[in-house]
């Protein structure tokens, strides 16, 4: 069992957003994942409250319910040089477009990628035993992401979910050049 251990910035206030997004912008890739609180009755939606993007150094938590300044984080996401990789993310660009709608682009579904390459199993937590050689607890998943304050435990999960999916993706490239035969 793993989980990141590397820094992690909550992006909770509007004055933390440009520090973090320029931070964000000098990376190629990005782990990425949101989060929001669970439903349980049929019909019922909530809005993404935490948006999860992790680089090589540290990952960056984004407490969307709290921020008014939000244009440069939808400015990163329609940041066509900057990769966003992430698994079902699909769901997770839906989500944050009934936020703002914004134009997504340099999005990378780690799914597709493993899937190309024979791999048929495409959870987040199955493709990190298969591929990195470890487990994640998913322990947080269904806790209450629209809380003020986030427990050590859900920011640890959230961390870990954006920097597994910059690993997998990471893992996947290095296979990716290994199985091309030197010319």
């Amino acid at each position: 069992m793993r989980a990141y251990e590397g820094p992690v910035q909550l992006v909770d206030s509007d004055d933390k957003v440009g520090p973090a997004i320029e931070a964000l912008l000098t990376e190629d890739i990005l782990g990425f994942d949101t989060e929001s609180k669970p439903s349980f009755k049929r019909g019922e939606n909530h809005p993404a409250a935490l948006l999860q993007l992790g680089g090589a150094a540290q990952v960056f938590l984004f407490q969307l319910l709290k921020l008014e300044n939000i244009e440069p984080i939808w400015e990163l996401l329609a940041h066509p040089e900057v990769s966003k990789v992430g698994v079902a993310i699909a769901d997770d660009i839906k989500k944050l477009q009934e936020r703002r709608p914004f134009q997504p682009a340099g999005f990378i579904e780690i799914a597709d990628v493993t899937q190309q390459a024979g791999i048929l199993n495409t959870g987040l937590r199955s493709l990190a035993g298969l591929l990195l050689g470890f487990r994640i607890s998913k322990r947080a998943q269904v806790s209450n992401w629209a809380k003020a304050d986030l427990s050590p435990a859900q920011l640890q999960y959230a961390a870990t979910d954006a920097w597994v999916s910059r690993q997998l993706f990471l893992h996947m490239q290095q296979l990716g050049r290994r199985s091309v035969p030197a010319s």
